[in-house]
């Protein structure tokens, strides 16, 4: 029985972890799925913004005192706009999705509402990190010999 419930408990942690993206295939990803040049934003100002936003992981969330709202996933999709987490007061949920589906290993999700964040007036710059961490910057080395 014991030794039951210790494969239990360990096939639970297994499913529970995080997928952390290797640059390159991060970047081979976003493109499959369209990204590179979405609304004339390249591939590498989107690879930027995930390093810096959540290193890659699809599990990271940020807690934001101030707006008391949380950031979830890859791209760190605010709770207070995008997406519904039962927890934000006055949340708006512009991507109709609840905020679990921005942690899951499948970036789908997560992918169409960056494209709606975007869409928004602040577009790209929306995201603190790109703005100070990509904003006119040489982002070669994001997307270098990723054959993207």
């Amino acid at each position: 029985m014991k030794a039951l419930l210790t494969l239990g408990l360990l096939l639970l942690s297994v499913t529970v972890q995080a997928m952390v993206y290797e640059r390159c295939e991060f970047a081979r990803t976003l493109k499959i799925h369209g990204m590179d040049g979405y609304l004339g934003i390249r591939l590498a100002n989107w690879v930027c913004l995930a390093q810096h936003e959540s290193g890659f992981n699809t599990q990271a969330t940020n807690y934001n005192p101030g707006s008391r709202s949380n950031d979830y996933g890859i791209f760190q999709i605010n709770s207070k706009y995008w997406c519904n987490d039962g927890k934000t007061p006055r949340a708006v949920n512009a991507c109709g999705i609840p905020c679990s589906a921005l942690l899951q290993d499948d970036i789908t999700q997560a992918i169409q509402c960056a494209k709606r964040v975007v869409r928004d007036p602040q577009g790209i710059r929306a995201w603190v990190a790109w703005r100070a961490h990509c904003q006119n910057q040489d982002l070669t080395q994001y997307v270098k010999n990723c054959g993207v």
